[in-house]
């Protein structure tokens, strides 16, 4: 249960309450509060951004179960510290939803732009904030991070956004992702092309890390790493069902990788890493350099029935170890810089589904364990060779 305290103090000889934004350690909103009350369990505030108005560096922002609609963004445009962050997060384990549906540009109007300022539901452009345990949906993007640093985006849903889920970018540094579930993702604006489930893009930043997260159908790609030029890590998560038209959309071009590591125009070099992660079933590719010219290291990832390539790595000097690729439409394309040892193809030519425990994804794919972590199956274990591929 969290704790709000009171702060007096005796002024002229009588007793002075102060403000709720100092006087409390947590801020609490409800649907039935009033941006007027102190922000207590009993005298809840009506809306996040008056919480984040109103909160100082430590302050935990607790909102009760409910949806929450907005017309007009939250925007957070102040710095925790690292002893004193800010948090966002649902109180006592109630289910929240920020609903961006009333938001300007849900849609934008396709080729439409969307003004910096508007970009998501949370636009994010400060250090040090915590924000957990909370769903966003149907927003210009569910959170817009620019020149953000030392943030935390944990155990949240970023769904049926008009944009992608969540978009870190420009100088952003130390960020962490961790057991993010983003899916539906989509953007009329740009026929499918723009949509990711998380897009770590378009800037630099050394720290930023990606864990437990699972990215699903959503209009583009599972993950983009499109000109983002330093490195970032991917560890223990997965992409599916990326770049299928499933809104009808005209003239789609979403482009239906799991993992898109890199790319531009030009491209720059990043020498990303992505490890023990699971990309499967996308239109496209499984895990691509997209025209990265980096050294991109790929460790013990398990790539089944993506429509083209498992593994499409031509225009980088990466190193893939321990992989495993399984009927995927164009096998491995691999450029000659590429230095490849102890895959599935180098252990053997021919992989069928018999080579391995399973190829059920039910349980990567269904709830989640009471931590946030993804449940431990056998699917797509090699039968033999216990050091090749994902293993969760």
């Amino acid at each position: 249960m969290y704790r709000v305290l009171l702060v007096a103090a005796l002024v002229g000889g009588s007793l002075a309450v102060a403000s709720p934004a100092s006087a409390t350690t947590t801020l609490v909103v409800a649907t039935n509060g009033n941006d007027a009350n102190a922000g207590t369990v009993a005298s809840p505030l009506a809306s996040l951004a008056r919480a984040v108005e109103l909160a100082t560096p430590g302050t935990t922002i607790a909102l009760r179960g409910g949806t929450y609609p907005f017309t007009t963004n939250v925007r957070i445009m102040k710095d925790g510290t690292s002893s004193s962050p800010y948090t966002i997060t649902n109180y006592n384990g109630e289910k929240v939803v920020l609903d961006g549906e009333n938001l300007p540009h849900t849609p934008a109007p396709v080729g439409g732009s969307i003004p910096n300022l508007e970009r998501g539901v949370l636009h994010i452009e400060a250090d040090y904030w915590r924000v957990r345990d909370v769903e966003i949906a149907n927003g210009p993007y569910a959170i817009f991070c620019r020149d953000c640093n030392n943030n935390i985006f944990e155990r949240l849903i970023t769904r049926d956004n008009y944009e992608s889920g969540p978009q870190i970018q420009s100088a952003s540094s130390n960020n962490q992702v961790i057991n993010l579930d983003s899916y539906g993702n989509r953007d009329p604006r740009k026929n499918g092309e723009s949509a990711d489930g998380l897009a770590i893009k378009e800037g630099s930043g050394s720290g930023n890390v990606v864990r437990g997260a699972r990215l699903w159908n959503n209009s583009d790609d599972g993950f983009d790493a499109w000109l983002f030029t330093s490195p970032i890590l991917i560890e223990n998560s997965a992409a599916w069902g990326n770049g299928v038209n499933r809104w009808n959309l005209p003239s789609y071009v979403g482009d239906g990788n799991g993992f898109k590591m890199g790319g531009g125009d030009p491209d720059p070099p990043a020498n990303h890493t992505i490890r023990n992660s699971f990309s499967f079933q996308n239109a496209v590719g499984g895990i691509i350099d997209n025209g990265n010219p980096g050294t991109i290291t790929v460790d013990r990832c398990s790539a089944w029935r993506n429509g083209d390539s498992g593994y499409k790595f031509g225009s980088s000097t990466s190193r893939l170890t321990g992989n495993l690729a399984l009927t995927n439409g164009a096998g491995v394309s691999l450029g000659s810089g590429v230095s490849a040892s102890g895959n599935s193809w180098n252990i053997k030519s021919s992989w069928t589904a018999s080579d391995v425990a399973s190829t059920d994804p039910s349980a990567l794919t269904g709830a989640r364990n009471p931590d946030g972590s993804i449940r431990s199956s056998s699917f797509l274990r090699p039968n033999s060779y216990p050091n090749l591929g994902a293993r969760i």
